[in-house]
């Protein structure tokens, strides 16, 4: 039997969890953040939102599915860590193309199981996200906690220049789809597969499209995708949102959202231990008829920097904090949910996409081109 490499986990307080390594050799630093789903491994650490983090998968028993190529997120894994309870030993699924640790050795990957994640997850929980480094080259805890430091001093988060898409790319749907264009930080394959079912025409653009180009593509509606947060491309971003908004139906997805509230001059703050994971409660603020939700953030929109704006409705809040999950402008043209728009079911649509179309359909230039076609039926188009 091969004898597996120690691997060691590091807090920057220096709370150090010992385990064994499960994917490629070496060290990364990253911010070591949760995740509560039960499952969904893989298309969490292909998510782009969680590039250069380490994450903690608190289920116990992770990799007992496999993976396939289909259920990847994006074209590679972003994270810079992976740790785990345990990892199985055998998978089992029909769809399987292999085991989760020979993914994650060929995605280079530095990952460890056999970690105490409960004893992990009540740490970050009662102290908060912070810095950690997983280790296979060595065990000394105090030559560890400087790597953070100095990586503290110097780091960067600019992942989005090299997530998004380099050129302006289409994705034909029908051919009376409406056209929607993508300012791309780091769209899910899954939120691209729900705008296919709706028959969308979908153009991807890269992050640092400007105004003028997006304008003149003349598009139904906009989606600012999800992707990295607290990113060194975001500002730049929010300067080219205000000048969209109230000119085209505006869709923002998770960090989406908080580049709308950025541009409409609110603010952002980080949270204790943010939301990740896929059991998130929400619902409207007149309502007791609740959601569950997929989210995958550490920041929100401070809601008292918003308050001097008028003509914004808050649609939707978190159950647990109170925090906005979903925002709306009916004359400012968009809709912003902090949350993922998830698809409820196999070839099923999440509401919030029918009714960011509809909000096309009557507000942006698909109002001429989709005047007789009734907003069920493009909700229900094919592509």
């Amino acid at each position: 039997m091969e004898t597996k490499k120690r691997a060691l986990l590091v807090l920057e307080d220096g709370t150090s969890f010992e385990g064994v390594s499960t994917g490629t050799a070496g060290e990364r630093i990253g911010e070591v953040v949760l995740n509560t789903a039960v499952v969904g491994y893989q298309e969490t650490v292909t998510d782009p939102a969680n590039a250069g983090k380490i994450i903690v998968l608190t289920y116990p028993l992770i990799g007992n599915y496999g993976v396939a190529k289909k259920f990847y997120e994006s074209r590679k894994c972003w994270i810079a860590g992976l740790a785990i309870k345990e990892s199985s030993r055998t998978y089992s699924n029909w769809q399987a193309e292999g085991s989760l640790e020979d993914f994650l050795k060929k995605e280079g990957v530095v990952a460890m199981s056999d970690i105490d994640t409960r004893t992990l997850a009540v740490k970050i929980r009662d102290d908060g996200q912070m810095l950690g480094i997983i280790s296979t080259k060595t065990a000394n805890i105090s030559t560890l906690t400087k790597k953070i430091k100095e990586y503290k001093k110097n780091a960067e988060n600019d992942f989005i220049k090299d997530i998004s898409v380099k050129n302006i790319a289409k994705i034909d749907g029908s051919v009376s789809g409406p056209n929607i264009a993508i300012l791309d930080l780091g769209i899910t394959n899954s939120i691209l597969r729900q705008l296919k079912t709706l028959g969308c025409n979908i153009t991807l653009m890269p992050y640092d499209t400007e105004v003028s180009q997006i304008l003149a593509l003349k598009p139904d509606g906009l989606i600012i995708s999800n992707g990295p947060e607290n990113d060194e491309a975001i500002p730049a971003i929010v300067e080219t949102t205000k000048e969209l908004l109230g000119k085209i139906p505006i869709l923002g997805i998770s960090t989406g959202h908080e580049v709308i509230a950025l541009a409409l001059g609110g603010k952002l703050k980080k949270m204790k231990i943010g939301h990740h994971g896929v059991n998130y409660p929400v619902k409207p603020p007149d309502s007791y008829k609740g959601n569950i939700t997929v989210q995958n953030h550490s920041f929100v929109v401070d809601e008292h920097s918003l308050k001097a704006k008028g003509g914004i409705a808050v649609t939707l809040r978190n159950i647990n904090d109170g925090s906005i999950e979903e925002m709306e402008s009916r004359s400012l043209k968009f809709i912003s949910t902090q949350y993922y728009p998830s698809s409820p079911g196999l070839d099923e649509v999440n509401e919030v996409f029918k009714a960011f179309l509809k909000m096309a359909a009557a507000t942006g230039t698909a109002a001429k081109k989709h005047v007789s076609l009734k907003y069920n039926e493009v909700a229900h188009a094919k592509a």
